[in-house]
């Protein structure tokens, strides 16, 4: 009984910990995750947030919660090296820096491998998609430092209560993005990680948030690479008219 009453508190405490990573591993908050993979075109863009969802279960936080950020502690640039480098740590939860880069390629490889093989593979393809939404969420590109932590849950939020009613607008901006193989794929996570980077720099010099039509350009970014994504994996888009579901009644 004695070490029974033991392992109770050491399971106890672990469980707490792992509660507690949500919340400095989020990146947007839900509806701005589902507005930009509406917006890309994917067809189960209504599922876009329950990564976020997986973290809360024991020990999901532990594993999940790592592929949502890349704090560079080091401040380096974003490179393709980089990106390149965080495939092998995808799942990983012994890597204290995280590795978002390395996740959207792996999750796409895992997508490509049950689908060559003739199976359900588009879960893989839900998580691809929120990793590329966390990649334009300025904070999931840079150390969670006092400022990182003050101002991370507001910025989360930015666009969250339009984010529906944007979700048009975002989808009208995505511009072109040609992903022929997976170098391009690299080079293109670090092109849009390294402005992410930059625009978080920017916000700690000037202490700051991120305004609306900041949050509107960095969910483009993901939009747009999020459709170059699934059309490299030959996923078919959906139809590019309409509003998002539900808001045309409320324009009325």
């Amino acid at each position: 009984m004695t070490e029974r009453r033991r392992v109770v508190p050491v399971l106890m405490l672990a469980f707490l910990a792992v509660l507690c990573l949500p919340r400095a591993a989020s990146a947007w908050h839900d509806r701005t995750h589902v507005a930009i993979a509406w917006a890309a075109g994917f067809d189960r863009w209504y599922s876009a947030a329950a990564p976020d969802v997986a973290k809360l279960k024991y020990p999901c936080g532990a594993y999940e919660g790592k592929n949502h950020y890349s704090h560079n502690s080091a401040g380096e640039p974003v490179t393709p090296e980089l990106v390149s480098s965080q495939v092998k740590q995808y799942d990983r939860a012994d890597d204290l820096e995280g590795h978002l880069y390395g996740a959207i390629i792996a999750s796409l490889a895992g997508y490509r491998k049950l689908e060559a093989a003739g199976k359900f593979a588009d879960y893989h393809l839900v998580y691809c998609a929120h990793y590329i939404g966390d990649l334009s969420m300025p904070l999931h590109n840079v150390p969670y430092d006092a400022f990182n932590k003050a101002r991370h849950h507001a910025n989360d939020g930015i666009i969250e209560s339009t984010a529906f009613r944007d979700a048009a607008e975002i989808r009208s901006r995505c511009y072109t993005i040609e992903i022929e193989n997976d170098d391009d794929l690299s080079r293109e996570i670090a092109r849009i990680g390294e402005i992410s980077r930059q625009l978080a720099l920017k916000m700690k010099r000037e202490e700051r948030n991120m305004s609306s039509r900041e949050a509107l350009s960095q969910a483009v970014h993901s939009a747009s690479l999020f459709r170059a994504v699934l059309l490299y994996a030959g996923r078919p888009l959906m139809e590019e008219d309409g509003l998002f579901p539900g808001t045309e009644k409320a324009e009325r």
